[in-house]
This record gives C-alpha cells, sequence and structure tokens, in this order.
C-alpha cells in the first residue's frame, strides 16, 4: 500500500484525483498504476486498470488468480467489475468512495452472483489516503 501511496502523489503532482494501484503476487510487484484520465484524456485510465492491465501483460494472462490488488480508494463501478473479470483473490483499499464506492460503500458489486468473488479488506492506511483527496479536492477550492 505503501507505493500505492507514492503513486497517488505521484497522481496529485500531475493533476489528477490521486489514486494509486498496485497488484502484486507474494512478494512481486506485478503491475502498478496511477490515475492519468486527464493526460491521456480517456476514461479507462483509473489507477486500478492501468494496474490489472500490467500485470496480466507480466504473466501473459487474464487471470490474476493468486494476486492481491492495494489500491487507496474505494474501486469505482468499472473497476470493481475488472477485478472480478481478473479473477483477483484480495482487494484491500484505503478511502472509502461515497458516490461511486462499489465494494460495499455506494453498492457492493461483490454481493451479486458473479462467479468470482474477491476477499475485501478495507480502511488500510485509511487517514493517508483521504488526507491526500482532501488535499487534492482543497487545493482544486483555492
Amino acid at each position: 500500500m505503501l507505493r500505492a501511496l507514492e503513486l497517488a502523489r505521484e497522481a496529485a503532482a500531475a493533476g489528477e484525483v490521486p489514486v494509486g494501484a498496485v497488484v502484486v503476487r507474494g512478494e512481486d510487484l506485478l503491475g502498478e498504476g496511477r490515475n492519468c484520465r486527464e493526460a491521456e484524456a480517456d476514461a479507462l485510465c483509473h489507477a486500478e486498470l492501468l494496474a490489472i492491465s500490467q500485470a496480466c501483460r507480466k504473466l501473459h494472462s487474464w487471470r490474476l488468480t493468486g494476486c492481491e490488488l492495494y489500491v487507496t480508494l474505494e474501486p469505482c463501478p468499472m473497476c470493481t467489475g475488472a477485478l472480478i473479470n481478473a479473477h483477483i483473490d484480495t482487494v484491500v483499499y484505503g478511502a472509502e468512495d461515497e458516490r461511486a464506492g462499489c465494494c460495499g460503500t455506494a453498492a457492493d458489486l461483490f454481493t451479486l452472483p458473479y462467479s468470482h468473488r474477491p476477499e475485501v479488506y478495507r480502511g488500510f492506511l485509511e487517514e493517508e489516503a483521504k488526507a491526500l483527496l482532501r488535499e487534492f479536492f482543497n487545493g482544486l477550492r483555492h
């Protein structure tokens, strides 16, 4: 999660919503990403999707069984769907997303009858993740 927080800081420095994500299997970092929707002008450039895509390329497989995703903000519907489809075993996130979080806050896509449900751990380094988001959005308002 520390690397995900670093990536979130990089995103904020680039003017992006500060979200960072990493995919690991055991001690191996397989993929990482940070939000870059503004820079890429692409709605799909969420941190989680970039990390998942990189991990898939590294493993030469779309199945990320045995992998964990660490992300600073609760995944949105699109990213939660990607987690289900990639068969990620574990999702660990920092801050809840009351407006779009789909791992239990705004909605819980993992309660639907999909073929895969990861383990979910909430609130990991939550205060650090929240602080990054707060600072970023406060900066936009001033």
